[in-house]
């Protein structure tokens, strides 16, 4: 098993400062290690230049990528070049897009996740649209993202919409939302149904409202990692009852994945997110050499 990371952009012969614990810890596991150039692939679009420091392997072998976020092109791109010399990411294409987008993700979770909505953002996109796709929501709050992420940090500002009926308060989140974006809007927006969730406490800096969440990650259908998502609060939760979502788990079209779940006011528990194993951050919590370890025992 390898793991291929991005390259330092202010010094190439290293691994990006954000991966660095990361890639230590995978090298204490006994993985191989790889870096890329992330910029080449990226802003070049030269996917040839960005893998020159992978070497090139004889016979064919498993890869995971651990680095920032792909669109969907991007990673086809990675894959491919990565497979011509001799590694396969551990996940293709079509897996990467099912759990890295979210309206791919939603009918596989969609009984134990928020009511969902959502619509592309295309050039014949306008509001009146978001009006009459938020209708079924009635007066319920809702909250905005895109395909891939959120502007959580921008709660209030870019995020939240306490009455989704009100023409006034949604168009002023939305519009926000998307000059907050910008080029950086993958695909189109969801609308999701705001759910009272149990409170941890709020960011010291956003002032975003943080609630008990915690991050599974997958690995062939097993839970190998589980840890608090949220690096402020205190959890007092005794057991996360992974074993609920076990069976989604094993529909989920993905070898490596993260689950993201979180604690309801009444107790019970649900699905908040799906994501790619590979681009999904690790918690500030979770110990570093105990995940790199527990993915080298499920891949013996």
């Amino acid at each position: 098993m390898h793991l291929i990371y991005c390259a330092d952009p202010l010094d190439s012969k290293k691994i990006d400062i954000v991966y660095q614990e990361e890639s230590l810890a995978a090298e204490r596991a006994g993985f191989s290690v790889a870096r890329i150039d992330l910029e080449a692939l990226i802003e070049e679009g030269n996917v040839t230049k960005a893998v020159r420091w992978v070497k090139e392997l004889d016979q064919l072998e498993t890869a995971i990528y651990r680095g920032w976020m792909l669109k969907k092109g991007q990673y086809q791109q990675l894959y491919e070049a990565l497979l011509q010399r001799g590694l396969r990411l551990i996940n293709g294409p079509n897996q990467y897009g099912v759990c890295h987008y979210f309206p791919y993700t939603y009918p596989i979770i969609q009984e134990r996740t928020p009511r969902s909505r959502w619509i592309p953002v295309d050039p014949t996109f306008h509001m009146e649209q978001v009006h009459q796709l938020l209708a079924p929501f009635g007066n319920v709050p809702v909250i905005v993202k895109d395909f891939v992420k959120s502007r959580k940090h921008e709660w209030e500002e870019a995020c939240y919409i306490p009455d989704a009926s009100n023409r006034v308060q949604v168009e002023k989140v939305v519009q926000r939302f998307l000059e907050l974006q910008g080029n950086e809007l993958n695909e189109g927006i969801v609308f999701r149904e705001f759910i009272e969730l149990e409170e941890l406490t709020e960011h010291p800096q956003s002032g975003m409202p943080l609630t008990v969440e915690y991050r599974l990650f997958y690995l062939d259908g097993e839970c190998i990692s589980q840890s608090p998502y949220w690096e402020h609060g205190e959890y007092h939760v005794e057991n996360v009852p992974i074993e609920q979502f076990q069976d989604i788990a094993k529909l989920v079209p993905s070898r490596f994945f993260t689950m993201d779940i979180a604690q309801c006011k009444d107790g019970s528990w649900m699905i908040m997110e799906l994501g790619d194993g590979q681009v999904a951050g690790l918690p500030e919590r979770l110990e570093v050499d105990v995940f790199y370890k527990n993915i080298a025992k499920a891949t013996i």
